[in-house]
């Protein structure tokens, strides 16, 4: 089992000024010490489950390639970005070029996008979500016709591009590793099964029932269930110095026993840089068998 870091927050001690120095202590502490992958939320507003929409949020991708230049190791996403916050075409020269900023090291995330409240308050579309859904799967189209080198015109229902040219190419060989985000068995894991090279889930109750789910959809697209990443969000509240980390691992335990790959998830205190310190201690080292 690895395990990613979620960096979901912004509004640390020092104000606007410190985010910088404060992100690339982070950033160096997680690949330091073990974390295998960096990952940042794709908002413009701080989320309501976290904060108010005032606290600090930076724009995911200026984020990440900031952290592509503090890092060697770690890959690199947007965990995961709305479908409606960039054209295909851009998202797939932005992925592209922090691939290859970042020696190829990047992910694209993307999901249907759900926070009205930013679109809205920033002038970006927010159709219905059966359109949002369309919209995403014409996009991963887009992106992996251009990430295979096929510059012919696209003319879908939602999005028409003339010449869809990406140079240079990313380094990740095919392509960089596709997650797309959510857990609807309906449309979002067909989708996984059809175009994915990772998933991500909550580890609530439902998960098995996910899993099957997936298992199915991938059957009926003809692909392998195993070629897919099976990745969960967990918050690693160990402690500052990892008092509680035993308490985690037998969960970790059983996600890894329903076949989870990867447990990505946000550290308190990040800015301390201890809570790092301690899950690269007694958390990474006691699961990379699992």
């Amino acid at each position: 089992m690895r395990i990613g870091l979620q960096i979901p927050e912004f509004t640390w001690p020092g104000g606007p000024e410190k985010i910088g120095p404060t992100l690339a202590a982070v950033g160096r502490t997680a690949d330091d010490v073990g974390f295998s992958h960096i990952t940042v939320m794709d908002h413009f507003f701080q989320i309501p489950q976290l904060g108010p929409p005032t606290d600090e949020m930076l724009e995911a991708y200026t984020a990440l390639t900031f952290l592509a230049a503090h890092t060697s190791r770690a890959a690199l996403l947007a965990l995961v970005t709305g479908v409606v916050y960039r054209p295909p075409g851009l998202l797939a020269k932005i992925v592209s070029t922090l691939d290859v900023l970042s020696g190829g090291r990047t992910w694209l995330g993307i999901g249907a996008a759900w926070d009205e409240e930013e679109s809205l308050g920033l002038g970006l579309p927010f159709p219905p979500l059966a359109e949002r859904f369309e919209m995403l799967e014409e996009s991963v189209q887009i992106i992996l016709r251009m990430w295979e080198g096929d510059d012919s015109p696209y003319d879908g229902r939602h999005y028409r591009l003339e010449r869809p040219l990406n140079s240079p190419q990313p380094l990740a060989v095919p392509h960089p590793p596709i997650m797309i985000g959510g857990s609807g068995e309906k449309k979002t894991l067909r989708l996984v099964a059809r175009y994915a090279q990772a998933c991500n889930f909550f580890p609530t109750p439902a998960l098995p029932r996910k899993l099957a789910v997936l298992r199915e959809h991938c059957e009926r697209e003809g692909r392998s269930y195993d070629e897919i990443e099976k990745t969960c969000f967990l918050p690693f509240d160990i402690g500052p110095d990892g008092e509680r980390a035993a308490d985690l691992l037998p969960f970790l335990e059983r996600l890894a026993g329903l076949g989870v790959q990867t447990v990505i998830g946000s550290v308190p205190d990040i800015w301390r840089l201890r809570g790092l310190e301690a899950v690269g201690k007694l958390v990474i080292p006691a699961v990379e068998d699992l």
